[in-house]
């Protein structure tokens, strides 16, 4: 480092004076004297380390392999502990990201790494972070980006998907063909009733016509009769008499050889005898 050190708002310069530490200098500008003094720049921005792909073995004893990534900066209250308490807090944070990551996965089943990435990702974060605050480091995120299973495993799990797939596709079948029988069957109920409901409204109208027709028929026959017996009210009992014989003609002109009077025969007669006898004595 020169006489005249810039420092950055990001940055901070660790100064020792003889070998003895002063402080984290800046931002702004620093001196430093040759020989009297020696410096150290630190970055506090955060800072991404990959994490290269290792073999873990699951608590089922399943092998996979797994990289990530590790989001982490420098305190910047705390920066002259990654100055004095580590030699190279990066190389530090890598094998120690290396080694959570083995305990994590030893303790969490296959299944649970295929689908708890998230809870993962937060496990490892919480260990790292807890181990190098003692560095003046901060652990900000953990990020998994490939998961890779043995071929085997990943064969198992691709036929495990199709079977699922099968099974869904069977169930949401047996669902719609139960929906549609129900949509049939409700249709069908509702067709029946409809059809009952016009076959008993048809049978009132039906009953109802033949009420009516039967009322008019009576009230016809009613006046029919009531006009014949105006008219027979108003025939002469001479008449009716008259008729009388006119009908005992036409039996003395059939053959039969017995013939039956009515009982008002002999009345009949009287009015008519006397009938004449008033029209002799007239």
């Amino acid at each position: 480092m020169g006489l005249i050190n810039f420092i950055k708002d990001y940055e901070r310069l660790a100064r020792f004076r003889l070998g003895r530490f002063e402080g984290m200098m800046g931002p702004g500008v620093v001196f430093a004297i040759p020989i009297l003094h020696q410096t150290r720049k630190i970055d506090t921005r955060t800072q991404i380390i990959d994490i290269p792909r290792q073999t873990n073995i699951t608590k089922d004893n399943a092998p996979i392999e797994i990289d990530f990534l590790v989001y982490m900066r420098v305190d910047v209250n705390e920066a002259e502990k990654a100055i004095l308490e580590v030699e190279n807090f990066k190389a530090a944070v890598v094998g120690l990201a290396t080694t959570t990551l083995r305990a994590v996965i030893g303790d969490i089943t296959l299944d649970d790494v295929l689908s708890q990435r998230e809870r993962i990702n937060e496990s490892i974060r919480e260990k790292l972070d807890g181990e190098t605050e003692r560095w003046g480091i901060k652990v900000t995120n953990v990020e998994i980006r490939e998961i890779d299973p043995p071929r085997d495993i990943q064969d198992a799990m691709n036929r495990q998907m199709t079977a699922e797939r099968v099974r869904r596709a069977v169930v949401l079948e047996a669902t719609g063909t139960k929906e549609a029988n129900i949509t049939v069957a409700e249709g069908e109920k509702q067709a029946a009733i409809l059809r009952a409901e016009g076959e008993r409204a048809s049978e009132i109208l039906t009953a109802e016509g033949d009420q009516q027709a039967a009322v008019l028929r009576a009230s016809g026959f009613s006046d029919a009769m009531e006009r014949i017996n105006n008219v027979a009210e108003g025939v002469h009992s001479n008449t009716m008499g008259l008729q009388y014989l006119d009908t005992l003609k036409s039996l003395g002109s059939s053959p039969s050889s017995k013939f039956i009077f009515p009982m008002e025969f002999s009345n009949m007669i009287g009015k008519i005898t006397g009938l004449g006898n008033n029209r002799d004595d007239d």
